[in-house]
């Protein structure tokens, strides 16, 4: 038995809102799908895959990240974040704000079990020097900045850690980019102690734009999944 779709909250105007929302996204995808009617997670999840591609592999414009795959402990958390006003993004705040807690873990569970290749990174135009600037952050970090290398939280292999660390492999620049400025001026946060927002804050733009082109332009190893246990020490 499936967890019920939506939990009525207080406000009905809310509630009409997002639950509007919520079905003429989830009505989009099922009039692409050539499927019958099903009531499974995967056609539930049309609404998601709509703006995160096919069975949640990416959108090609470089704004809406892969979450197929993603650690569930970081996607629950993200939808949480989204729904609680943590991040900000309209559309997912009125798509959410009616369901459960429960439902947004069974949604995590979901995306986080999907097992699927990886597209070849595109090119990225810049400099030599920036991509060395890029790989010394994202191997090394910058100890004089106290800015710990990306390696020490997101993975040796940079394809995360669970329960809840995600990947940074696979992702488009213009996200990475776009993500790193949330967190460095308060449109993006989490719960303390909010080690990305003081990190991002010790960079500044070129080091933002260096390690989100190199991160960006890294070939994906055969083993995509994230790693069980991280081996570097917690910075």
């Amino acid at each position: 038995m499936h967890t019920p779709l939506f939990s009525r909250p207080s406000h009905p105007r809310r509630w009409s809102t997002a639950a509007a929302l919520a079905m003429a996204c989830w009505a989009a995808g099922l009039a692409h799908s050539a499927s019958p009617f099903e009531d499974s997670m995967a056609q539930r999840m049309l609404a998601c895959t709509a703006c995160h591609g096919a069975q949640g592999r990416a959108a090609p414009d470089g704004y809406y990240p892969r979450i197929a795959g993603k650690p569930a402990g970081y996607l629950y958390h993200q939808l949480l974040n989204f729904r609680d006003g943590r991040r900000h993004y309209r559309p997912m705040g009125q798509m959410l704000s009616p369901l459960s807690d429960a439902y947004l873990r069974t949604m995590a569970e979901h995306f986080a079990g999907l097992d699927l290749p990886y597209p070849t990174p595109s090119q990225v135009r810049t400099s030599p020097e920036a991509l060395q600037r890029g790989e010394t952050l994202a191997l090394h970090g910058d100890a004089r900045r106290q800015v710990p290398a990306c390696v020490q939280c997101h993975g040796e292999r940079l394809t995360g850690v669970q329960p809840a660390t995600p990947g940074l492999l696979g992702l488009p620049r213009d996200y990475l980019n776009a993500q790193m400025g949330a967190w460095r001026t308060g449109l993006r946060r989490a719960h303390a102690p909010d080690c990305m927002a003081t990190i991002a804050q010790r960079l500044d733009a070129d080091d933002v734009s260096a390690v989100a082109s190199w991160l960006a332009s890294q070939p994906l190893p055969s083993d995509t999944r994230p790693a069980q246990a991280s081996t570097a020490p917690t910075p």
